[in-house]
């Protein structure tokens, strides 16, 4: 049985900085266990992360972030410890994706549809584990090929604005956080006091 205040986060080196830093550390505020892990990677070890910014051009720039420590070993992940899902954008994605295993992982919270939260390219990941048919979903706007030939309904929205489908709550990117992370916490059930 899952610890309801659990939560696994599926990340890889270059993952987007603040699509992993801001979401563990709000999660842990709120109470939760976040334990994230990277394939191939065990509790301790690092990954790297990369700071994209939206500064006029015609895509997103991309600079060095910092070193986060995994705290989970991928090969201990065991979903059925979980009530909820995040996938982090940047980089990490477009790689972690080609793991057997992360599939597989993604597939067993959407078949228990337990709550999935997935931001900016994050989204990759779930196209690639054949989760989004049938469903609408919000991503960076350069993975909408991607959402749509993986059977999903790609919805456009600003760039701080989230969206939910039953237990998928998704974001284009890093500025939404506000609005994806409350829109995950209420997905999960989770009730903030103040």
């Amino acid at each position: 049985m899952a610890d309801t205040k659990r939560i696994l986060v599926l990340a890889g080196d270059f993952v987007e900085d603040y699509e992993i830093m801001v979401p563990v550390q709000a999660l842990q505020m709120c109470g939760f266990q976040v334990d994230v892990v990277c394939p191939d990677k065990s509790a301790g070890e690092t990954i790297r992360t990369a700071i994209h910014d939206f500064e006029g051009d015609q895509t997103y720039t991309e600079k060095p972030g910092h070193n986060f420590t995994l705290n989970a070993s991928f090969a201990d992940v065991d979903s059925a410890n979980y009530v909820g899902l995040v996938v982090p954008g940047g980089r990490a994605p477009e790689y972690i994706r080609l793991n057997e295993r992360v599939l597989e992982i993604v597939r067993e919270f959407a078949t228990e549809q337990k709550p999935i939260a997935a931001v900016c390219h994050g989204l990759q990941v779930l196209s690639a584990a054949g989760v989004l048919k049938d469903r609408s979903c919000t991503a960076y706007p350069a993975c909408r090929p991607e959402v749509t030939s993986g059977g999903g309904q790609f919805v456009e929205v600003e760039i701080d604005a989230s969206h939910i489908d039953a237990n998928l709550v998704t974001a284009p990117a890093w500025p939404a956080h506000p609005n994806w992370l409350r829109d995950f916490l209420k997905v999960l059930g989770a009730k903030i006091e103040i």
